[in-house]
This record gives structure tokens, sequence and C-alpha cells, in this order.
């Protein structure tokens, strides 16, 4: 980005441009994503709540691990994207081959657990023995694709942070199309093929995943001479390079898993309520995934933008653009909660779920669309500002404090100690994104963000 003379109106325009020629692209990544899960859901959710509850607890497992390779790539977008602005390409090699290495790790032990005792994975999100036996089939299934992710996600996000998004949103768009077209021709059988139900649905994941890996592996070797996946770094010691990652990544995996811990505490409690609570559940997160694609891409823009700047030393544009996105996220928060409202009531008929289900599911549109402004607005300061600057701790205490201390525990004792009706339950679980507000304004009004990690 060529910046002219901050505040004018087109040093403005510039901006903008950047912001959106980055937004856009992930944005749309976010919503494929999210197409990919409401997939799963809407075609499920025809066959049966007991099969669509079982796939959506079954996805906490692949959430975790998503988890890991998300802490994973923001922590080495941190360094990324700072190197990317002092035009280091060989160290970001590096920092990618680290990333690769730990993901593909943590990928074998989820394949494996999946593999070798999916019940047992099960049942941490419930008691219900038939939603068990049928998530259990479809961890199964689907276990192999945590080593395709491992490579797939770490790649696109390294690649998201020097500025390449395109790749990401054409191997999602075609992710996509093979998940939507194979969940139906082998959940419901068409073009003589059986049956398969839950276990369709993990084929189709399964083959989409394949497809995705396959892309990025040809894209790496053959288009991209920037940076490439080279062997020799995923194997390669680099003491200095390895300690740097870990100080910026380590908190950043371990906010991930608290917040993950978190959500998946979130789900395990509203598990064991009952079922009609979960199948209503499952369609409310994917309407949130839906209202926050936009919103999530204005973060990921941000670490990328400011992260540049600040590996650039321009300090005071990173502190300007700080906060034009912090307002910009504000707006599509807002934009994303009004969605779900107008919304509401035709998504509420497409399901066909028990009148206590649907009850369930009106009132929790309602609490997620305040809930999705909140959001918007930490993730894009937190995920956003903070990491762009090295500042990766900060999110890892506000997160703890406000779910673990707050939202989980008060919400544990309304379920199980005090009975409370199952709205009420729901209402305090999804508290912590307000409480999370005043702590990520204060520490952003203190700059303490602000910090250049690249080593010269």
């Amino acid at each position: 980005m060529t910046e002219g003379i901050l505040g004018t109106k087109q040093e403005k325009t510039d901006f903008y441009k950047k912001v959106f020629a980055l937004v856009l692209p992930m944005a749309l990544q976010n919503l494929i994503n999210t197409g990919i899960t409401t997939a799963d859901v809407v075609m499920l959710g025809k066959v049966g709540e007991t099969v669509l509850s079982g796939a959506s607890l079954a996805g906490q497992i692949q959430f975790v691990l998503n988890l890991f390779f998300f802490g994973i790539t923001s922590g080495a977008t941190v360094l990324t994207a700072q190197y990317w602005g002092k035009g280091d390409c060989k160290t970001i090699e590096k920092i990618l081959g680290i990333a690769l290495r730990l993901a593909i790790m943590m990928a074998g032990i989820f394949m494996t657990l999946s593999l070798v005792i999916p019940e047992k994975l099960m049942h941490i999100f419930t008691s219900d023995p038939l939603v068990v036996a049928e998530g259990a089939k479809y961890l199964q299934m689907v276990a192999p694709t945590y080593l395709f992710m491992a490579v797939t996600m770490v790649y696109l996000n390294i690649a998201r942070s020097i500025e390449r998004v395109v790749i990401s949103t054409l191997v999602y768009l075609v992710s996509l199309f093979i998940n939507v077209v194979g969940n139906a021709v082998f959940i419901f059988g068409l073009f003589g093929f059986p049956a398969m139900g839950i276990e369709g649905a993990a084929l189709s994941t399964l083959i989409a995943r394949a497809v995705e890996l396959a892309i990025v592996l040809f894209y790496a070797k053959y288009y991209n001479k920037v940076i490439q996946i080279r062997i020799s770094d995923i194997f390669a010691r680099n003491p200095v390079l390895f300690a740097d990652f870990l100080k910026y990544s380590l908190p950043v995996v371990l906010n991930e898993l608290i917040w993950g811990a978190g959500f998946s505490a979130n789900s395990a409690i509203i598990g064991h309520l009952n079922q009609s609570v979960v199948a209503a559940n499952s369609v409310a997160q994917v309407a949130r995934n839906l209202a926050t694609v936009v919103s999530f891409g204005v973060a990921a823009a941000t670490a990328i933008i400011l992260g540049k700047v600040i590996g650039e030393n321009k300090q005071h544009f990173a502190r300007i653009y700080a906060k034009r996105l912090v307002k910009l996220s504000l707006f599509f928060g807002i934009l994303g909660g009004a969605m779900i409202l107008l919304a509401r009531p035709w998504i509420i008929q497409f399901f066909a779920m028990s009148d206590l289900a649907q009850d369930y599911m009106e009132f929790m549109f309602l609490v997620m669309a305040g809930f999705v402004v909140c959001q918007s607005l930490n993730t894009t300061i937190i995920v956003g500002v903070f990491r762009a600057g090295g500042d990766t701790r900060v999110g890892l205490f506000i997160d703890a404090g406000t779910m673990w201390c707050g939202s989980i525990l008060l919400g544990f004792f309304a379920a199980f100690v005090f009975h409370a009706p199952v709205k009420i339950v729901y209402l305090i679980l999804l508290c912590d994104e307000l409480w999370k507000l005043p702590f990520s304004f204060g520490r952003m009004k203190q700059e303490k963000w602000l910090n250049n990690v690249t080593r010269s």
C-alpha cells in the first residue's frame, strides 16, 4: 500500500481499497467454510435431530483441533506479516516449516484418538447413547482429514499474511462444491449410491479435504514462487527463530485452546440439557458463523495490514489504521446482527424440528444478534490489533477471565445447581463477549500492543 499523508481523502481511499482487497476474499472464504458446515446441518437436519446432533457434537473434535491450527498460524502470522514488511521471504519459509511441523504432530494425535476411542470423545459432549453412536461413526470416517487440514490450513493462512488471499478462496470454493454435491449423493443415496446418512456427510467431507490438499500442494510447487513448502524447513532446527515462534505462538495457542475449551464447555453444558436444545443450538451457531464472515475477514486483514506497517517501522500509521479497522468491525458487527434478526423467521420455518426446538431457536437468535456485535469488536482488537504487534498474551487473560471465571462458571451453576430455565442458561453462557469489551478497549488505548518483533 502506498501511504500518503494521513487523513487526506486520497490516503483514506487508498487505505480502504487495500482493506477491502483483503477483506472481501477472506470474507468469501469464511462464507464458503461456513457453507460447508451449513450443508451438513441443512441436509442432516432433514434426516433427523439425532443425526444432526451427532454430527454437530462430533464436529467439536475438529473444532478443538482447528484451534491448535489457528493458534499456530496466528502466532506465525505475528512474525510472517512483520517479516513481509521487511521483505525477508527466506525467514518466512522457515516460519512456515516450523508451523507445519507442529500442526502435523497435533493432527496425528487427534486422528489417532478419533479412530481408536470415538465413543469416549463423544461422551464428553453428550450422554445420549443414540447421539454418541451416530457421532462416533462420523468421527472415524473424517479422522484422516485432520492430516490434510494441517497442511492446507497452515499454508493458506501464512500465504494470506503475505497478501496472497485469492488461492484460499479458490481452494474453499472447490471444496464447498464437492461437499454439497457429495452430501446430496451420499446422505440421501442419489444416482444409485446407497443412502448413508451421517456416514455420507463424513465421506463427502473426506473427499473435499483431499481435493483441498491436492490444490494447495500443486499451487505451492508450481505457482507461488515467493514462499514454498520445503521439506528441509519442516525438519530444520533454528533455535533462535523457534524461540521467537514459541514466544508469540504459545500464548496464542493457549488463548485459542482456552477460548475453544470454553466454547466446547458451553456445548457440553447445552448437550446435557436435552436433544432439542442441541439441535436448536446447531442451527444458531451456523447463523452466527454466517453473520460474522465479514467481521472475521476484517480481523484477519487487520493483523496483516498492521503487522506489515509495524515491520516497516511505521508505528504512527499502525495507530491510525487500528482505530479505523475497529470502527469498520463495529459496522459489520451491527450489520451481521441485523441479518440474524431479519432471517430468523425464515430459518426457523425451514428446519423440520419439534415445537420445543423451534421455541429455543427463536430465543437463541435474539441473543445471537447482540453476541455477534460484541464478538466482531473483540475479534478485531484481540486477534487483529494485539497480535499484529506481538501482544499475544493479553487475549489469554481476557478470555480465561471472562469465560472460565464468568460465563461458564455461572452457566454451570445455573444449569446443574439451580436448574434454571434453558433460556436463562443460554443467555448466561453467551455473555462473555460483552464482558470482554472494556478490557479489550482499555488495552488498545494503552498501546502496549505496538511492537516490532523482527530481528535485524
